[in-house]
């Protein structure tokens, strides 16, 4: 399966780097995510469009769709240069209509299992929920390349963001559904390829598993609210990740409360 990888150059406190999106040349050309709409990316996108495309003159710098992992901005926000830009592109995602009507484009809807024509391949959409709502992986059976969006990075975490969609169950659960697929190579939305999915995944697994304990220490301690848990259980933080800091342990208190381990009065949480 070719691909190529197209930077989007957006870098951030959460976005690393900045985003990968990923080109599909071949009969039916895609994108994988949209980037920002920085026209660097676009100028990128045409170019490697016309590359791919050389000698193929009905078909020059045609971009037949755009599959969305996600409606977080840095993902989604550039759907709109890129609709003016290749107005004959379709764009699909797994709906979250709260989200995804502020982009005005007619989407498709995707599901889980959908196998959608990219590029010289097939990709099956893969839902793996937690992250956001609608998270999807697109997963090349042949090849076992499993586009994954922000379901893990290398080296890193991955926010849960609890108030916003955010889900610590479903994310857990996506792990393992992605585990006992046995992909070969992981290409995610930020930072590099990975090569041995099992072995971070396992690991992502293990972090969360950490972190939960450390909650429970520190609600076992005296910490009663989520600015005190974050003081417990993270080194000092730069300010612009304070907030994904709070949201990952609300992610930790929300799934020891359906679990009927933790209990809270809208501020104050405790260990039921």
């Amino acid at each position: 399966m070719r691909h190529e990888l197209i930077f989007v150059g957006n870098p951030g406190p959460l976005t690393g780097a900045g985003n990968n999106t990923y080109l599909l040349p071949g009969l039916e050309p895609t994108l994988i995510d949209a980037g920002t709409g920085q026209d660097t990316h676009l100028l990128a996108l045409a170019a490697k469009l016309d590359e791919s495309n050389a000698g193929l003159s009905q078909k020059k710098d045609l971009l037949a769709k755009v599959l969305v992992t996600h409606c977080h901005s840095d993902h989604v926000s550039g759907v709109p240069a890129i609709a003016e830009r290749w107005p004959l592109a379709v764009f699909a995602k797994m709906p979250w209509k709260d989200r995804d009507d502020q982009y005005r484009v007619s989407w498709k809807a995707l599901e889980d299992g959908d196998l959608v024509p990219a590029g010289d391949s097939t990709l099956q959409v893969v839902h793996t929920p937690g992250h956001s709502p609608d998270h999807l992986c697109f997963f090349d059976r042949e090849s076992g390349t499993l586009f994954s969006g922000d379901l893990v990075i290398a080296g890193s975490s991955v926010v849960i963001p609890a108030s916003a969609g955010g889900d610590l169950v479903a994310y857990l659960n996506s792990l393992r559904l992605v585990l006992s697929m046995k992909p070969a190579c992981l290409l995610p939305a930020h930072g590099c390829s990975i090569d041995e999915p099992n072995t971070v995944i396992q690991a992502y697994l293990d972090h969360r598993q950490q972190r939960e304990d450390q909650v429970i220490a520190a609600l076992r301690q005296g910490a009663k609210t989520i600015d005190d848990i974050v003081s417990n259980v993270y080194e000092p933080l730069d300010s612009g990740l304070i907030r994904a800091a709070q949201e990952n342990v609300l992610a930790h208190l929300t799934k020891l409360v359906s679990e009927g381990r933790a209990a809270h009065d809208g501020t104050v949480w405790w260990m039921s």
